[in-house]
């Protein structure tokens, strides 16, 4: 398995942070979707609107694959890419171990 660490560093105001969250349920999501081979994804995020958006797939092409699909998207209606500066950096790990915790949620 592989994860992949995505970094948007704040602050980020509410319009950057709606403009986001449009786009990643009605554009990202979709075309991530669409890739077989990742597993999870979570998206944390701070009161200043920094956000890491970590992704669990199986393979490393698996997640390559996810960003082409999301960079081959093309904007919706509405949006503004001035509102959507793309991510600070991204990062790639192996995942090495995994470890299940009695009584956790999935």
């Amino acid at each position: 398995m592989y994860a992949q660490l995505i970094y948007f560093d704040g602050p980020r105001g509410p319009e950057l942070l709606a403009a986001a969250d449009f786009a990643a349920k009605q554009r990202i999501e979709p075309a991530a979707l669409s890739v077989p081979g990742t597993i999870r994804t979570y998206v944390l995020r701070k009161t200043d609107g920094s956000e890491v958006v970590l992704t669990i797939a199986e393979t490393e092409q698996a997640l390559l694959d996810a960003q082409k699909a999301i960079m081959s998207t093309e904007l919706l209606p509405g949006e503004d890419p001035a509102l959507l500066p793309g991510p600070d950096r991204v990062d790639v790990y192996p995942v090495l171990t995994v470890v299940d915790h009695p009584g956790a949620r999935s």
